[in-house]
């Protein structure tokens, strides 16, 4: 069942990104041969939550996912990860340390404003500062410690060391309009106020926890969309997701149920869209406390003076204790495959050498007992229950599985809206969570999720675990810095291993990326696994 990626995923070199030139991906340019016709209306479903418009409040897929629908980036990333010209039309290196971007001309904002290099500049500054963000996009801008612009239609920017990496990292920015973003925050967006991008959509409306409803951008510089209307909902329910494509109310839906596969594969009115993804799943401990840790207690229900998670061996005995292969098999149904690193087989920096641990639940005894637990203790695991492909009943699964080696494991899922938010303020011992590597090479971790958190560093932006390594961070900046790919791959797949051997976090699995749509219509499965409808095609 499991799919494979057309071609590698893999970060380009300097000299070889300076080549890039003005043009559009080819699954983009294809579309330019889909008939368009009058009062389209694509409808989609999704099951991930939509927190905002803002497209630099929240680094979360269903965010990133519609904002492509709005809004535009310098650089924009393909099917597989691939980076081509966006907003920019071409980008090289003036020296090791300044890149240079030329701008395409003509571009237009939503209200008819130009778009200027001085609304690039403008994006740049902004990301880091958004009121209340529980993830940011800080990280992508960390290199950059000046942008100069040269005149309207370009820009330099400059950095301390050589970084190979920022036009990959720039396809992760939207940019929006300094006139109509100056001053605003995530609220000016949802209320449509400061939501004028220079995308292949406007935005007509938009109700949070529902539906944002878009129309066509006729003067967008991309290929015609074939949609005059699209309508973006949330349904969290897998039934009803799946049960609301099969009545036609919608038609395409992401995160198809594994439990459903079967049925839909059956059905002749639909099919199925499918590919290897780049998103973990994986547990995270916290490793911001040193005492006690809310949710933890020992068996008489008492808090433990010490936090056990900082102790190689619990984490050791947790991972173990988990046996992943029935959690791919029974739970997820064939949909994902067990993994000991956040890259899927083919990314940049994916180590070989590195596999799933295997499951053994009498070790996961002893090594609790060497940590000083030999009855175990208590805990609560957290999780969503609405925003990766079966989170609630994995977790159930997990918990059962510690219970047995005497981790006596609580569950509360709750929905994405609250759990984020939580998630973000450290408020749990120990948590489910996704990541998806989008960039499609091993840095987009390191920095974002196992970086020491560090706002002014723009480190750890999503690192809610608060783990720290210096040598892993240290590492981790001696690879992005490196020019050549074949020693930047090896000292990444060095930073894999040694994050893994630390348990940085616990490793479930890889997913796999499912969409299903109705028969009459063509869809281009992403890794990144965006959902979106310049990626949906009419019949011909």
């Amino acid at each position: 069942m499991t799919a494979s990626i057309s071609r590698r995923l893999f970060v380009t070199a300097p000299a070889a990104l300076a080549a890039i030139t003005g043009g559009l991906a080819p699954s983009v340019a294809d579309a330019q041969a889909a008939p368009a016709a009058g009062n389209r209306t694509l409808t989609i479903a999704i099951g991930g939550s939509v927190t905002s418009l803002d497209p630099h409040f929240y680094n979360a897929s269903p965010n990133i996912s519609l904002s492509m629908h709005i809004f535009d980036r310098l650089v924009e990333r393909d099917a597989n990860a691939q980076p081509y010209p966006g907003l920019a039309e071409s980008w090289k290196t003036i020296s090791d340390t300044v890149w240079e971007f030329k701008l395409r001309p003509g571009i237009k904002w939503h209200d008819g404003k130009d778009f200027t290099a001085d609304d690039v500049v403008f994006s740049i500054e902004r990301v880091p500062n958004v009121k209340g963000s529980p993830g940011s996009f800080a990280g992508f801008i960390r290199a950059i410690t000046k942008t100069e612009v040269v005149d309207p239609l370009t820009i330099r920017f400059h950095t301390a060391a050589p970084h190979p990496l920022l036009p990959t990292e720039l396809a992760g920015i939207c940019i929006v309009a300094r006139h109509a973003a100056t001053g605003a925050d995530p609220e000016d967006f949802n209320s449509l106020k400061a939501a004028i991008g220079t995308g292949p959509y406007k935005v007509v409306s938009y109700s949070p926890g529902d539906r944002t409803e878009l129309v066509r951008n006729d003067n967008w510089y991309g290929p015609k969309q074939p949609w005059d209307r699209v309508s973006y909902r949330f349904i969290a329910n897998d039934s009803a997701r799946t049960a609301a494509l099969l009545a036609g109310d919608v038609d395409l839906i992401d995160q198809v149920p594994s439990s459903d596969l079967a049925k839909l594969r059956r059905d002749s009115r639909v099919k199925l869209a499918e590919t290897q993804g780049v998103r973990v799943i994986y547990l995270f401990p916290d490793f911001s406390r040193d005492g006690e840790v809310p949710f933890v207690t020992d068996n008489d229900g008492k808090p433990l003076p010490k936090n056990p998670f900082k102790d190689i061996r619990v984490r050791q005995a947790l991972s173990i204790a988990i046996n992943r292969e029935a959690i791919c098999r029974q739970v997820m149904e064939g949909t994902a495959v067990p993994t000991a690193q956040w890259l899927p087989p083919g990314a940049f920096g994916y180590n070989p050498d590195l596999k799933p641990a295997t499951y053994d639940a009498n070790r996961a005894k002893a090594l609790l007992a060497e940590a000083g637990f030999p009855n175990g203790f208590k805990l609560t695991l957290h999780s969503p229950n609405d925003r990766y492909p079966n989170d609630a009943r994995t977790v159930q699964a997990v918990a059962q599985m510690w219970t047995r080696i005497g981790v006596q494991t609580q569950v509360e899922a709750q929905p994405w809206a609250s759990f984020s938010q939580r998630n973000a303020r450290q408020e749990f011992a120990i948590r489910l969570l996704g990541w998806g590597s989008s960039t499609g090479e091993a840095s987009y971790t390191l920095v974002n999720i196992l970086g020491t958190y560090d706002r002014e560093k723009r480190m750890g932006a999503s690192n809610n675990g608060r783990y720290s390594n210096p040598e892993l961070d240290a590492l981790t900046a001696r690879a992005a810095a490196t020019l050549d790919d074949e020693q930047r791959e090896k000292l990444f797949q060095d930073a894999v291993k040694m994050a893994m051997d630390d348990l940085a976090f616990i490793p479930l699995h890889q997913l796999l990326n499912f969409w299903a749509l109705k028969r009459n219509l063509g869809f281009e499965a992403r890794a990144d696994e965006r959902t979106t409808a310049m990626a949906t095609t009419p019949a011909a």
